[in-house]
């Protein structure tokens, strides 16, 4: 007699793969550009090389994603339903790095760290599968929670303009320029002697921009409130979508890189030359990679209860090493780290379709997405403010799902988790509002210090041993991805 296949081994009839593949892909799109985005721009990269950044982490997050739903050996690969994306968690600490060190170098200062940590975290996997206990609700929770918040001034510079560069809110008057120049050719000023900006600039906080963004803002909130389904789940790239129509009719955008872009091209390995592999950025990474990996036990342990299929602690340290093999991948194709993205777990749940062929073929998508370099360029070129009402909602949302985890913690019993959330987030916050407090520290662990998200999620490690010990269990691991929400 025949053994019955489990649905989620059951290979689907191709025109339904492609359909609910793509499905996968939109879900996920979103989330997907927006770390490329923010990372390229924090280097200073030229548009051009921003846009590769796009297309070769469509490319990664398809590859990755084939090898950990289809497995590749006994070592590698979850073997579960699973669409991998870059991490949040991560962009904290690589903006501190691009910020420090702009351009093609800071880009292969990030790539080695990412190569260094995923190789790490490739022999650390069986470890970490058996941390669970150190990663109760109250500490996932208020991690996730730290990773939104320092986000959201991400989202929020986009509508606005960044504080610093051409859209800073102030500008040095020109009256004053000209009287420090014509007293500069008769008495050398004192070195570093400069005049302090005291003129508003037109460019930042525009009254259209603000407009743009609130429609953007508006449209996703109207589609999430009134569509159901499929539709709901890509609220956000249809707000996009609206925001980049409205700009091309306002004339903000500009298509001559589009036009220049190939329609087909390879990603390179080592796009911005040989990476530069510094211990302490290396370190900074792998502790993201703990963090990240914790949050992928999570989706797996959540996935294995919808799909029905039960996985050893074999399985788990196979998917764990696929996270770091992923992104030992994306530092060689000038990417970024990768882990299982929650909406597409929420995603298995709504449709019920438990197939891992889904996500196969979802990632193939994702990889002749990533060979079209056009597709690069035309996800670069809509202006930031577009993003701006649409980074509010992610980055939103992912402080939002920090607080719904949180929401199982028991505070009125265990008055102690109420001092490892409120010193955490304290520590998250430091470098969001004092960025120069480590000046008088070693310049060589700034690295480490630097992201308000890797210094918030210590801090939760440390005080939740500090006061409950190690008492974490999967089943609140479990949980705490079920609760699903922006990653």
């Amino acid at each position: 007699m025949a053994t019955a296949t489990h649905p989620v081994d059951e290979m689907l009839p191709a025109p339904k793969l492609l359909t609910l593949g793509l499905q996968h892909v939109l879900v996920m799109y979103a989330g997907a550009i927006a770390v490329p985005l923010i990372v390229g721009r924090a280097l200073q990269l030229a548009p051009e090389d921003v846009a590769f950044l796009i297309s070769a982490d469509l490319f990664v997050c398809g590859v990755v994603s084939i090898l950990q739903s289809l497995g590749a050996g006994p070592w590698f690969g979850i073997k579960l339903p699973v669409m991998m994306g870059v991490t949040f968690a991560s962009v904290g600490p690589m903006v501190s790095m691009a910020v420090a060190n702009p351009g093609p170098d800071g880009a292969r200062m990030i790539f080695g760290a990412i190569i260094g940590a995923g190789a790490i975290a490739i022999l650390l996997a069986p470890v970490v599968s058996r941390m669970l206990r150190y990663f109760p609700p109250v500490v996932t929770g208020t991690i996730i929670l730290i990773i939104g918040v320092s986000l959201m001034r991400v989202g929020i510079n986009w509508i606005f303009g960044n504080p610093v560069g051409p859209t800073a809110p102030k500008l040095v008057d020109p009256a004053h320029l000209a009287w420090f120049e014509a007293v500069g050719a008769t008495l050398a000023p004192p070195p570093g002697a400069a005049l302090a900006p005291t003129v508003n600039n037109p460019l930042y906080a525009p009254a259209q921009n603000i407009a743009l963004s609130a429609v953007v803002l508006a449209v996703i909130v109207g589609i999430a409130r009134f569509a159901r389904g499929f539709l709901s789940n890509v609220a956000v790239l249809c707000g996009i979508v609206v925001g980049t129509a409205i700009a091309a009719g306002l004339g903000m955008m500009h298509y001559d890189k589009i036009a220049a872009a190939h329609w087909f091209a390879l990603i390179p390995p080592l796009h911005f030359g040989t990476p530069i592999f510094d211990p302490v950025l290396i370190l900074t990474m792998t502790l993201v990679m703990i963090v990240v990996m914790i949050e992928s036990t999570g989706m797996f342990l959540a996935l294995s209860d919808m799909t029905g299929k039960k996985i050893t602690q074999g399985n788990l340290a196979a998917g764990l090493r696929m996270d770091g093999l992923g992104t030992v991948l994306g530092g060689l194709f000038n990417t970024f780290p990768y882990t299982s993205f929650s909406q597409n777990v929420g995603l298995v749940g709504v449709t019920g379709i438990r197939s891992r062929f889904v996500c196969v073929a979802g990632g193939a998508i994702m990889i002749v997405l990533g060979l079209i370099p056009k597709m690069g360029a035309l996800v670069e070129s809509p202006p930031t403010v577009v993003l701006g009402g649409a980074g509010l909602v992610m980055f939103g949302m992912v402080a939002a799902t920090g607080i719904r985890i949180l929401s199982r913690v028991d505070f009125a019993n265990t008055r102690n988790n109420l001092f490892i959330v409120a010193i955490s987030i304290g520590f998250g916050m430091i470098p969001l509002v004092a960025p120069s407090f480590h000046i008088w520290l070693p310049h060589a662990i700034a690295p480490l210090i630097d992201s308000g998200i890797l210094l918030g999620a210590i801090a939760a490690v440390v005080l939740n041993m500090v006061f409950n010990g190690a008492g974490g269990t999967e089943a609140e691991l479990r949980e705490a991805a079920m609760a699903g929400g922006e990653h």
